[in-house]
Order: C-alpha cells, then sequence, then structure tokens
C-alpha cells in the first residue's frame, strides 16, 4: 500500500494512493493515523486536486554516511568498519514538491539519493530476526548537503541539518522488498545517479540493529541509509528529482533562500 500525507482544503489527512496512471491517482482518506488501528474510509479525492506533504512528522532523522563504498570513495573517504551515523531535525524535512532553500552560509550545495525506513513502532535493542516487524515502509529520500561547510566544520549538524535539506516523498511504500532496487537522480532531467540498493555496505538490518542499541526509535522516525556514487551540485533554479524502484519519484526545486 502507498500511503501519503496531504492537505486539502486546509485539513491534514493520510490517505491510500490508488491507481497506476501519473495523472489518474486518486487518495481513498484513512481513517485514524496509519501507525495505530486504521481503516479505509472510501471518501476518494484525486491526487491532482490535494497538496502532498511530507509522508511523515519525524520526532528524528537518523542518516548513515559513506554506506556504498563508490560513494565514499569519490569524496575521498574510506569505508567505514561499523554504521557511520549522523542526524538531521525534523525542521529539515519537507515534501515533494516543497523548494529545497539554498543556505546563505553555503556555496557548494550537493544532492544525495536515498532510500529511507520508516519506522511503524516504537522500539529499542531491535534483534536482526525481528528488523522487518519495526518497519512501517519506504520512501525517497535526498540528503542535501553544504560540502564546503562540511569539508569546513567537519561537524555535520549545519551542513546536513539546514532548513529543507532533507526532501521526503512522495508517500509511503508498506509492500517492498527493499533488497535490490534502482536509485536514480535526476538535475533538470539528465541522470546524475545510478545505483542500486544491494550495493549497501551496511544492510537495513545492520543499520537499524546498529542505532536501535542507543536509542528508542519512536512511529514515524526515518532512517537514511546512504547514498550512491555520483553526488553533485546543485544550483538555484534546478529541479531535482528521487526515483526509487517500486516507490515513485520526489521531485524539489532548489531556490534561493529569502
Amino acid at each position: 500500500m502507498r500511503i501519503a500525507r496531504f492537505s486539502i482544503d486546509g485539513n491534514v489527512a493520510f490517505g491510500a494512493v490508488e491507481g497506476d496512471q501519473p495523472d489518474q491517482l486518486v487518495l481513498d482518506i484513512i481513517k485514524g493515523i496509519p501507525f495505530a488501528d486504521h481503516e479505509l474510509s472510501g471518501t476518494k479525492v484525486p491526487l491532482s486536486k490535494v497538496r502532498l506533504l511530507p509522508p511523515v512528522l519525524p520526532n528524528k532523522v537518523v542518516a548513515f554516511g559513506r554506506n556504498y563504498a563508490e560513494h565514499a570513495r569519490e569524496l575521498g573517504n574510506e569505508v567505514p568498519d561499523a554504521p557511520f551515523a549522523f542526524f538531521k531535525p525534523s525542521t529539515s524535512v519537507i515534501g515533494s514538491g516543497d523548494a529545497i532553500q539554498y543556505p546563505s552560509f553555503s556555496e557548494e550545495l550537493h544532492h544525495e539519493a536515498e532510500l529511507a525506513v520508516v519506522i511503524g513502532r516504537m522500539c529499542r535493542e531491535v534483534p536482526r530476526e525481528r528488523v522487518k516487524d519495526v518497519i512501517f515502509g519506504y520512501t525517497c529520500a535526498n540528503d542535501i548537503t553544504a560540502r564546503d561547510v562540511q569539508r569546513r566544520e567537519k561537524q555535520w549538524a549545519r551542513a546536513k541539518g539546514f532548513d529543507s535539506s532533507c526532501p521526503l516523498g512522495p508517500w509511503v511504500e508498506t509492500d517492498l522488498d527493499p533488497s535490490d532496487l534502482t536509485i536514480q537522480l535526476t538535475v533538470n532531467g539528465g541522470q546524475r545517479q545510478l545505483g542500486r540498493t544491494s550495493e549497501m555496505i551496511h544492510s537495513i538490518e545492520d543499520l537499524i540493529v546498529n542505532i536501535s542499541e542507543a536509542m528508542t526509535l519512536l512511529p514515524g522516525d526515518v532512517i537514511l541509509t546512504g547514498t550512491p556514487a555520483g553526488v553533485g551540485p546543485l544550483n538555484v533554479g534546478d529541479e531535482v528529482a528521487v526515483t526509487i524502484e517500486g516507490i515513485g519519484t520526489l521531485t524539489n526545486k532548489v531556490v534561493k533562500r529569502g
């Protein structure tokens, strides 16, 4: 099931996305919230009539860096022996169609296409064999990075945590095998990144076991699983799109921060 979060007539709701043709998709509005008992209302609205919002509002976004060997090498970094985590604040999250605001303190903004895992239940110290039980679904992500700031400051809080640096969407796919999916990113229609989730150094199970040893994960929390090679610059006016097989396409435009 594809579950979207959207706004219509000033109201925010979740809906199940139905249909196969992009121009004919409809939303069956969900009674309740997807992380608890819920049911479809049978009330349907065309996707074209709503504004898509970030599919979840995470308490925290836990991101894992250098989880694809070729990406680590393209930036001159060693491949880590263990998962390498950092955080993006909830204020960094935007949805498909929202603007990425080019931060005033950077002159080198980069894109990073990623598969995002959405947590579905409160959990801690998750054993490997139970990881699938705590996953709600998967969505597309773009780990927007101020690369010059990342190099200069070493600590990544500002470089990867600024407002609008974590586009997520367009929706969450709950029925998906994430082990070998194509990840593609384009800028203004030209391909920049192309990889497969099977190229991850540390698996989704590895990542969730690793971070849940340290902290409690809450429903709606997001895990970013790393980016394949091909990261590169974004400029004001660019349209960047992340497409993941079996999920859909996350599209955002870069604007100058006002």
